[in-house]
C-alpha cells in the first residue's frame, strides 16, 4: 500500500523558488505534523513526504498512491484543495487535516473524501485500516492525545535540503490570546512528551540547527518551568551537539537558572511575542505576562542576551489601538528593547480564534471571497478591516516600519553589537539579511492585493496614505498558527 502525505505549498509566498533566493532555504521548516502522521504508520505502508515548500513535482509521473493525506493552515487551503482535486480525478481518495481543516471542515469535505479534525494519532490508524477495507469515512475526529506515549516522527523520509530539522516537545498553551488558534486546536492544558523520549528523537535529527516548534517551550507555571530545566540537564548530558531555536514567553528572562541551562543546551535563538508597544494594545491580545506590572523589556531581553541567545521579537499591527505612526514607533520599540530580529504581522482573523468571531460579526472582513482569498490569510496580508487604518495606510505603515528597522545603518550596529559581544554574529547577520532580502520577494502579489481590496476605514475620518506605485512596500513572507515562524502544524492532525 502507497502513502502519499503532502504540504502544499502558497502560490503567493513563493518558499519554493529555493534555487532562486538562497535566502529561502532559512525559511522552509520541515512538514512536521506528517513527520509525525508517518510515525505512526506500520511498516506495511510505502510512505512519501512531499513537501512542495521545496518544489512541486510532477505528481502524475510519481507512482499512483493507494491514498493522499493532505494538511494545511487556512493560507495552505487553496492548494491543498486544488491537489485533492487531481487526485480525485485519478480515483485516488484525499484525506485532510491540519488546523483548516479542523476549523472549516464543512468547507474541506467539498473538496476531499475525508476530514481528519483535531489531533490524529488516536484515529489515524483507523483511517489506514478503512482505507484498506475500501471504507473510508467522512470525518473522524481526534482528540487530545497523551504525549507520554507519542510515537517519535519519522525524519529519515525528508530529504537533506532544510537549513534546520524540527522537534516538538509539548502542545498547549493557556494564554488563549484572542488573535490565536493554538488553544482551540490543542487546548489549554499543557501537555508535555517524555524526556526520554525527546532525547531519543532529537538523536534522529540530521540537521545540526534545529527548530522547536512547541507553540511556548517553557509554559508557564512552576512545574512547566521544572520541566523545560529537566529537558535542558538532559539535552546537555546527551551532549546532542545542535543548536536550537524555540519559542518562549517572555518569562523566560525571569529565571537565571533556566537562561543557563538552555544556553549550556544549545539554545541560540528565542522568538518571543511583543504584540504592541503600548500597554492598550496588549490589553487588547490579552499578553497577561508582557503587561506584568514593572515589567522593563529592555533588561529582559539583555539577560536573554547575555547568555549568547538572539532574541527575534513578533509584533502585531492593525490592532483597534493602533493609529497612524504605529509603523515607525514598533520599529523603535524593537530597537530600543534591543531585538536582533523583528518580525512584524498584520492583525489576522484566523478561523477557530475569537478574533475572528469578533471581526466576522462586525464585517469586518475584508478578504471574504472564500475559498480563493484564504491565499491572503498568512499573517502578511491585511485581510481584515482596521479600525483606525485603511488597507493603504496600513501597507504604507508596515512599510515604514521594516524599513527603518532593516536600513543598512541599523544591520550593521546590531551585528557589530553581536560581534563585540561575542553573541552569534554570523547567526545575526543570515537572519537580518534573509529578512532584508524576504521583503523583496512578493511585490507584485501585495499591490495586487491592494488594487483588489483595498477599501477606506471603518472608523475614523483619518485621510487614508497612498502607496506610489514607483516605490511600493513589501510585505514580509510568514505563516500563521498564531504569530510563529513554523510552517506546518507540529501536532499530527494532519
Amino acid at each position: 500500500m502507497r502513502l502519499h502525505l503532502v504540504n502544499p505549498c502558497n502560490p503567493l509566498v513563493g518558499l519554493n523558488k529555493i534555487k532562486e533566493s538562497r535566502w529561502n532555504r532559512y525559511r522552509v521548516w520541515q512538514p512536521l505534523s506528517l513527520m509525525a502522521l508517518a510515525g505512526l504508520t506500520s511498516r506495511e505502508w510505502e510512505i512519501s513526504i512531499i513537501d512542495e515548500n521545496l518544489g512541486v513535482p510532477d505528481y502524475e509521473a510519481m507512482p499512483r498512491p493507494d491514498v493522499v493525506g493532505i494538511t494545511g493552515f487556512t493560507s495552505q487551503a487553496n492548494r491543498a484543495y486544488e491537489l485533492a482535486a487531481e487526485f480525485r480525478r485519478r480515483g485516488v481518495p484525499v484525506v485532510m487535516g491540519g488546523i483548516h481543516a479542523t476549523m472549516c471542515s464543512d468547507e474541506a469535505l467539498q473538496h476531499v473524501n475525508t476530514v481528519v479534525t483535531g489531533e490524529a494519532e488516536g484515529v489515524w490508524a483507523d483511517v489506514l485500516s478503512d482505507v484498506r477495507r475500501g471504507a473510508l469515512k467522512r470525518l473522524y475526529c481526534g482528540r487530545h492525545t497523551d504525549l507520554a506515549v507519542v510515537s517519535p516522527a519519522r525524519h529519515d523520509l525528508l530529504p537533506n535540503r532544510y537549513a534546520f530539522g524540527a522537534i516538538q516537545t509539548t502542545r498547549g498553551c493557556p494564554l488563549n490570546c484572542s488573535f490565536c488558534s493554538v488553544t482551540s486546536f490543542s487546548g489549554s492544558d499543557y501537555r508535555h512528551r517524555r524526556i526520554e523520549g525527546v532525547i531519543e528523537e532529537f538523536q534522529t535529527i540530521r540537521e545540526k540547527h534545529v527548530l522547536v516548534v512547541d507553540d511556548n517551550l517553557i509554559g508557564t507555571r512552576p512545574e512547566h518551568i521544572g520541566r523545560a530545566k529537566g529537558l535542558f540537564r538532559a539535552m546537555i548530558q546527551a551532549r546532542l551537539r545542535k543548536k536550537w531555536i524555540a519559542q518562549v514567553t517572555i518569562n523566560m528572562a525571569d529565571d537565571e537558572e533556566l537562561l543557563a541551562l538552555a544556553a549550556r543546551a544549545g539554545c541560540c535563538g528565542l522568538f518571543i511575542g511583543f504584540e504592541s508597544p503600548t500597554a492598550a494594545g496588549l490589553a487588547e491580545v490579552g499578553k497577561k505576562f508582557n503587561v506584568a506590572k514593572g515589567r522593563n523589556f529592555r533588561a529582559s531581553v539583555r539577560r536573554i542576551q547575555r547568555h549568547g541567545i538572539l532574541v527575534a521579537g513578533s509584533f502585531i499591527m492593525g490592532l483597534d489601538t493602533d493609529r497612524p505612526g504605529i509603523g515607525k514607533r514598533i520599529a523603535e520599540a524593537a530597537s530600543e528593547y534591543g531585538l536582533d530580529i523583528l518580525n512584524t504581522l498584520f492583525l489576522t482573523p484566523l478561523p477557530g480564534t475569537r478574533l475572528w468571531g469578533t471581526m466576522a460579526s462586525a464585517d469586518r472582513i475584508l478578504a471574504d471571497a472564500r475559498p480563493t482569498d484564504w491565499q491572503y490569510y498568512t499573517l502578511t496580508f491585511p485581510v481584515a478591516r482596521y479600525k483606525n487604518l485603511s488597507c493603504n495606510d496600513i501597507l504604507t505603515e508596515m512599510d515604514t516600519c521594516d524599513r527603518t528597522f532593516y536600513c543598512l545603518p541599523r544591520i550593521v550596529r546590531r551585528i557589530w553589537g553581536n560581534f563585540w559581544r561575542r553573541r552569534r554574529p554570523l547567526i545575526a547577520l543570515f537572519g537580518n539579511l534573509s529578512y532584508r532580502a524576504n521583503l523583496r520577494l512578493v511585490r507584485k502579489a501585495y499591490r495586487q492585493f491592494a488594487l483588489s481590496h483595498a477599501e477606506p476605514l471603518i472608523h475614523s475620518s483619518v485621510p487614508p496614505a497612498r502607496i506610489n506605485d514607483s516605490d511600493p512596500v513589501i510585505p514580509h513572507v510568514a505563516v500563521e498558527h498564531s504569530v510563529r515562524p513554523t510552517s506546518s502544524p507540529a501536532s499530527p492532525g494532519m
